[in-house]
């Protein structure tokens, strides 16, 4: 742990502790204690993987990119056997179009050495995809304050049991797997794994496939090794490659190293710009430069409007934690329209004032933009958001210009989807 603090530069939040046994029980009584001797308290950080995503591509916005969601690459616009852009599908209303670049860059993740087969047909894979899953329980099943590491007693693999509101996120696997990137799903043995896992630090939990509320899944897209190792030992660093048409690829790597990854492949593509003419131009300060919702560091005095609005004290913590600074346009919208208070779920703190919010600001164009990847209601309330689908369709509808058909049709439409996962 040491060296963990001092890679970290000193710029940790605070140097890790030791901790007795007796000191560690009193924190985290639910953790197993046969066989416990002590444990070391060290300090990390969590996000919302989805809204760090989403803030990073409108902050690209706010410096001028356009970004297009729900639109698919279906084919690569060549010139001269070189890459000069994509033929695109818009999959909400089949319109096509094409974009033209100097310089294309596939960032796709689990679905690079499918874009690089649109380049090159005969090119040989570059990724190995392992798949990672997590489950989500109720916090009090665990009894936990802090995010515990542990290490699973069926394979040796280190995991975390995080906390997240009044939920726990445990995970993740880490295996081979085939399945596509837009199929990948949690298995049986996925769900097993992870809840023997867990009992084996909590075993008075007793957790079983009742407590799951709900599973997600995902692929990492790894560098394919050269050598033959478990899918738990390949490497996280990343690695960017130029195709035989010249399309530059980044592969490999972790949501931590985002930033940085970025970084690289933007001197590469200025590589290539100055080589066919265009201007250098100086390296924006990213390092320095909070994105939306981060620009203030001390996040309680945000509250204050909402506590004044009326809002109950639940709503206002999850909206500066969902938010940030960007919570004071949902209190602006509240002043204005005191009905967009209404809960979307007796269940759930978000509010109707959220759904206006992230159709006018964060590009939500589905229902399920709304309730799985802004919201988290899919995850966080018994029926994954079903019962709020229809006034989240209507509040969208009144956005977008929707009749009452088309609202309804995209409230089936989620619902219909909840079935099938």
């Amino acid at each position: 742990m040491t060296l963990y603090d001092l890679l970290a530069a000193f710029r940790n939040v605070r140097w890790h502790q030791l901790l007795g046994k007796r000191r560690l029980l009193a924190g985290e009584p639910l953790v197993r204690e046969r066989g416990l001797v002590g444990g070391v308290r060290y300090w990390d950080a969590q996000c919302d993987d989805a809204r760090l995503t989403l803030a990073t591509a409108r902050d690209a916005m706010r410096h001028g990119a356009q970004v297009a969601t729900w639109t698919r690459v279906t084919a690569l616009a060549k010139a001269d056997g070189r890459v000069a852009g994509a033929h695109l599908e818009d999959a909400l209303t089949g319109a096509i179009g094409t974009v033209t670049a100097a310089v294309t860059v596939n960032a796709t993740g689990p679905w690079g050495d499918q874009l690089r087969r649109l380049e090159d047909p005969a090119t040989q894979p570059l990724l190995r995809p392992t798949k990672g899953v997590h489950v989500l329980v109720r916090r009090d099943r665990l009894g936990h304050e802090d995010a515990i590491t542990l290490t699973s007693p069926i394979d040796g693999r280190v995991m975390f049991v995080l906390p997240w509101g009044d939920f726990s996120y445990i995970g993740t696997t880490d295996t081979d797997t085939t399945e596509s990137p837009d199929e990948v799903a949690a298995t049986a043995d996925d769900i097993v794994y992870l809840l023997r896992s867990a009992n084996s630090a909590f075993p008075n939990a007793r957790l079983g496939e009742a407590d799951v509320l709900a599973t997600w899944a995902g692929l990492r897209p790894l560098v394919a090794p050269e050598a033959a190792m478990r899918a738990s030992s390949v490497s996280r660093e990343h690695l960017i490659v130029e195709g035989s048409g010249g399309m530059l690829t980044i592969a490999g790597g972790k949501l931590t190293t985002y930033r940085v990854m970025a970084a690289e492949v933007v001197d590469a593509v200025m590589q290539r710009l100055e080589a066919q003419g265009y201007p250098r131009v100086g390296r924006p300060p990213t390092d320095q430069t909070p994105l939306p919702g981060g620009e203030a560091a001390d996040l309680e005095p945000l509250g204050s409007p909402g506590l004044e609005l009326g809002l109950p004290i639940d709503t206002v913590n999850h909206l500066v934690r969902l938010y940030g600074t960007e919570c004071a346009a949902i209190f602006n919208l509240v002043e204005k329209d005191r009905t967009l208070l209404q809960p979307l779920d007796p269940r759930h703190p978000a509010i109707q004032a959220e759904v206006l919010h992230v159709v006018r600001r964060e590009l939500a164009c589905r229902v399920e933009d709304v309730l799985v990847r802004r919201l988290h209601l899919y995850y966080e309330v018994p029926d994954h958001g079903a019962a709020a689908a229809a006034t989240v369709a209507a509040l969208m509808g009144r956005e977008l210009g929707w009749d009452l058909e088309h609202s309804a049709r995209e409230a089936e439409r989620y619902r219909a989807g909840l079935s099938r996962s």
